[in-house]
């Protein structure tokens, strides 16, 4: 090699230290965005130059450094790791709150409690039977009632009200589904371009895996990389986003709980319905799903359907009593609940205004009798009675309720531990850019050293050649 050529040399060993401490210092100013991966510059040595005839010397010395690109230090693995624990605790996080929104809508135990005014109206019946045709005590049962039955009214609009929320929180979900896989699909075609263009992608690839992190957040679904750069986000083996073509989904179904059931299905082919085993979508698909008869699916009908049998019960218990018995007065006592089948929860009411209309006695015991009273305050304590329903719902919903929080906690430390892996692999560490950034800062000193002598060398040769003796 000629001492020319050395120049190109020490220019090249400028040139890549130069690159490595601009992407050392752009690693330092993206150390608190989000999403950002750490970048690499990536070198080869430069191979000698090949030289052909007879006189050639033996030893080549290779020309210096070549910066070959900048690496994007992602691991797909690991990527891979966060999206499936991310969709679980993005599922497992919609059902806890909805679990935990229906357990507080039941108010147990407290005061407020249907539990507590259900107690409070069979005490009523026994204060009645104690003292038969008492105006006060007629009046404070009826007022017993009458909170009884708003309380059950209240329960069923709140389920109702939940119901309609997580319907709408649904439908939100989906468009921003829609709305992510439409940014995933024109990312795909930027990136594409700007690798075949020979650029280096790394800002785009790194929105572009965000993206994908919020639809496998969304719907648990999953990716496959292609040659090209761009990815393929599938959805149960289904494509979501092949390249630059984005499909989009849409929501079927019912707007209450008591229409058809809500579904996911494909906007281009509505007749395909979308099955989604993770994710937030998934969740709120499960959450409003028919009763099964199991608070894990379907949990806030499985909750209206309960309370509307707990409502039926009462009002069918009580009118059938108290339709035996007779009034102070001797008239036969009528119905003290009136009730829709069709609505029972949403519908009860109380029909009497006076306490005079209390059946308190039974036929031949007398205007003073309260035995009739004493068998309706005896109806709280039947093993399938309406206190017995409800102890069941609470105890179900409770039990599931601490279920779903448990598997939520479980699930959000698993998604932790998978984020902070990546970041461990990926992220940007302030200790170690400056350390590489001083390496790279010597070696171009270093390099400018070499770039000094051969200069030096060069003055040397072309000014000191021949000049002897002077």
């Amino acid at each position: 090699m000629s001492t020319f050529g050395s120049l190109n040399t020490a220019l090249s060993g400028l040139n890549a230290a130069r690159a490595a401490m601009e992407v050392a210092g752009n690693n330092l100013a993206n150390v608190a965005t989000p999403g950002y991966t750490r970048q690499r510059a990536e070198f080869q040595s430069a191979g000698a130059v090949a030289s052909t005839g007879k006189i050639t010397s033996s030893g080549r010395i290779d020309q210096g450094v070549v910066f070959t690109g900048i690496a994007r230090l992602a691991d797909a693995s690991l990527d891979a790791r966060v999206r499936g624990t991310v969709a679980l605790a993005s599922q497992s996080s919609v059902r806890a709150d909805a679990m935990a929104d229906l357990e507080s809508i039941l108010r147990e135990p407290g005061e407020n409690g249907l539990s507590a005014l259900l107690n409070d109206f069979w005490a009523g019946w026994e204060d009645v039977a104690g003292q038969p045709g008492d105006a006060a005590a007629g009046a404070v049962l009826l007022q017993r009632a009458q909170s009884a039955v708003d309380r059950i009214v209240q329960m069923d609009d709140e389920i109702n009200g939940q119901w309609t929320s997580q319907r709408q929180d649904l439908s939100t979900r989906i468009d921003d589904l829609n709305a992510t896989a439409q940014g995933v699909a024109a990312l795909n075609g930027q990136i594409r371009s700007l690798t075949a263009a020979g650029g280096s992608p790394a800002a785009l690839l790194d929105q572009r895996s965000q993206l994908v992190e919020r639809l496998a957040e969304l719907s648990g679904a999953s990716v496959r990389e292609l040659p090209d750069g761009t990815v393929d986000v599938l959805l149960e083996g289904s494509p979501l986003v092949t390249g630059t073509t984005a499909r989009s989904l849409q929501l079927s179904g019912g707007r209450n709980s008591e229409d058809a059931a809500v579904s996911v299905r494909w906007s281009h082919r509505p007749d395909d319905q979308v099955s989604l085993d993770a994710g937030s979508i998934a969740a709120g698909l499960a959450v409003l799903s028919p009763a099964t008869g199991s608070y894990s699916s379907g949990p806030l009908a499985q909750a209206a359907a309960q309370l509307d049998r707990i409502a039926l019960r009462l009002a069918e218990a009580v009118n059938q009593v108290h339709h035996s018995g007779l009034t102070s007065a001797g008239t036969p006592g009528g119905d003290f609940f009136g009730i829709d089948p069709a609505n029972p929860a949403g519908s009860i009411k109380v029909l009497l205004h006076d306490g005079s209309q209390l059946a308190t006695g039974l036929p031949g015991g007398g205007a003073l009798d309260g035995s009739n009273a004493q068998k309706l305050a005896e109806l709280g304590k039947t093993p399938d009675g309406a206190d017995a329903l409800w102890s069941r719902l609470v105890i179900e919903v409770g039990a599931t309720s601490r279920a779903e929080a448990t598997q939520a906690l479980s699930s959000a430390m698993a998604a932790d531990g998978a984020v902070t892996a990546r970041h461990g692999a990926s992220a940007v560490s302030l200790d170690e850019e400056n350390i590489a950034l001083l390496s790279h800062q010597h070696a171009y000193q270093g390099a400018a050293r070499v770039l000094t002598a051969l200069d030096e060398m060069l003055d040397t040769l072309i000014n000191g050649t021949g000049r002897v003796g002077r």
